[in-house]
Formats: structure tokens, C-alpha cells, sequence
């Protein structure tokens, strides 16, 4: 039995479909049972993972666990305890490449995701473990472009010169069911990228040739950059460290890694395949 959590998210989802297809049982643990969606044969149960707690009686049975980041938050250390209790064997941890840099050039704890810690914790587990450290995720560029894409042609951001290799959820997806159903990946932390760099102008370009417009990036001061997302709604400090991480090209300055492909034994996504899949979000 297979014990997911962020079940419904963007790896999770993907991941109940790979484990569903090659045969798993699998638990998936929810806030809302109502609205998961989830397959038919998912054992869907209601729990919070940042409350273990409240899921004590879901792991047992259990035999490896899944661990999203921002579906644990600050409770790792507790619910491997209890993991580790009611018999599991593996645990696989969410991670991010840059889980080593200094804490203010990880932005993503600040809405939540203690990539480090989640990580730490699975090693420190006295489980099996395996830590995935992804690199930048396709997906973030919703959040990032989406809103001036329905507005016009023209994206701006700061720092045209970054560039990083966008890793397509569904490649995290199967790697983490790679994890959990074999042994190959026991004791390491693979850092996953997508199969080539690309400049934001070349992403914009490529969003644009999915949904048939000519859209451009034209680069910004970062400190104009810096107000625009607090007047978004960012909070400053997440404004800065993304920017920050921006600055350098989120850490993987052409750093293509090429371990999806070598675990996975096929090419990786490649960025026009992710905007295929989500060009809805980019159109009007």
C-alpha cells in the first residue's frame, strides 16, 4: 500500500495515475474527500498531513509514503515518526535543487514548502528514502505570465539573460512512481531538470506558438518587477527572493541534468509538449 499526500495537486494527480497503472494500492489523503476526483480503486481518506495526528490510523498497512512539501509543512519529522511506527518501509520526499543554498534563496518557504527540512527529515527517517530535487517546474510560468498573456502580446519581466531547463510535472510524476515501485533510486537525491535551457524570451515564444500568437518578452527593471508583484498581492520578502533567485536562473544557470531521462529510460518533456498540455491557462 502506497500512502500519497498532495494527492490532488500538480505531481500528485499525475502520480496516482502512473501508480494506479502499473497495478498499486494506493491511500490518498485529503482535506476534502468530496471534491479529490480521484480514480476509481484509490482509497481516498480525510486527514490533514500537516497534522499527523489526524492520519495515524490511515498508515497502517502503509508500506511506502509519498511526501509533498506543502501538503506537510512543518511536520515531517512527526509523521515519519508515526510512519516509521505503524510499519513503513520507503519514504520518497518532494525536494528542490536548491535545498543547500542559503535560506533567503529559498523563496518557496515562504509560502509553505520546507523543501530542506521534508528532506532532512526522510533521510533522517531510519526508512528508505529518496529525495527528488527538481529543478524550475513548467507550471510556474502559469503563475508568472498567464495574466499579461490574457491581457496582450507582450510579457515583462526582469532579467532576460536567465535561462533553465522547465520540468514538466508529469517527468517529477513518474520518477517519484519510479521511487516507490523499484529500488533503484534508494539512498539518492536525483536532481531533475527538463531536456533543454531555455531563455524566458524562448519560453514566451514557445507559449505563443502554442495558443497561435506572436507574444515577445520585453525585459524590465527588477525593481519594477519587485512592485508589480507586491501589488499583486506577493509579499514583499517572496517578491525579493524569487527575483533574487530569478537573477540566477533559479539556481541552474544551463544546467540540464539529464537524470529523468536516465531513470526513466526515455527522453524528458520538453517545454513545447508541457505548453501543449496547458495551453487553456494561456488563452483568453
Amino acid at each position: 500500500m502506497i500512502f500519497v499526500t498532495g494527492a490532488t495537486g500538480a505531481v500528485g494527480r499525475p502520480l496516482i495515475d502512473l501508480l494506479s497503472a502499473a497495478g498499486a494500492d494506493i491511500r490518498a489523503v485529503t482535506r476534502n474527500t468530496q471534491a479529490a476526483g480521484l480514480p476509481a480503486g484509490v482509497e481516498v481518506v480525510e486527514g490533514d498531513p500537516s497534522k499527523p495526528a489526524t492520519i495515524t490510523d490511515a498508515l497502517r498497512g502503509v508500506t511506502a509514503v509519498f511526501l509533498n512539501p506543502r501538503a506537510i509543512g512543518k511536520a515531517a519529522d512527526e509523521l515519519l515518526t508515526l510512519a516509521r511506527e505503524q510499519g513503513v518501509k520507503r519514504v520518497v520526499a518532494m525536494s528542490a535543487l536548491n535545498v543547500d543554498f542559503d535560506l533567503t534563496r529559498q523563496p518557496s518557504r515562504l509560502r509553505g514548502e520546507y523543501n530542506k527540512e521534508v528532506e532532512a527529515a526522510a533521510v533522517a527517517s531510519g526508512l528508505e528514502w529518496v529525495g527528488l530535487r527538481s529543478g524550475f517546474y513548467a507550471i510556474n510560468t502559469i503563475g508568472m505570465w498567464a495574466g499579461q498573456i490574457h491581457a496582450g502580446d507582450v510579457v515583462r519581466g526582469p532579467h532576460a539573460e536567465s535561462a533553465w531547463a522547465p520540468l514538466h510535472e508529469r517527468d517529477i510524476a513518474a520518477v517519484g512512481a519510479h521511487a516507490l515501485l523499484t529500488d533503484e533510486l534508494v539512498g539518492r537525491r536525483p536532481v531533475l531538470t527538463g531536456p533543454r535551457c531555455l531563455t524566458q524570451e524562448e519560453m514566451v515564444t514557445t507559449i505563443g506558438e502554442a495558443i497561435g500568437r506572436p507574444l515577445r518578452f520585453q525585459e524590465v527593471p527588477p525593481q519594477v518587477a519587485r512592485q508589480g508583484m507586491i501589488q499583486s498581492g506577493f509579499p514583499a520578502a517572496l517578491a525579493a527572493g524569487f527575483l533574487a533567485m530569478q537573477a540566477e536562473s533559479y539556481g541552474q544557470p544551463g544546467l540540464v541534468s539529464g537524470e529523468v531521462e536516465k531513470i526513466l529510460g526515455r527522453p524528458g518533456l520538453t517545454f513545447a509538449e508541457w505548453t501543449a498540455d496547458h495551453d487553456a491557462a494561456f488563452r483568453n
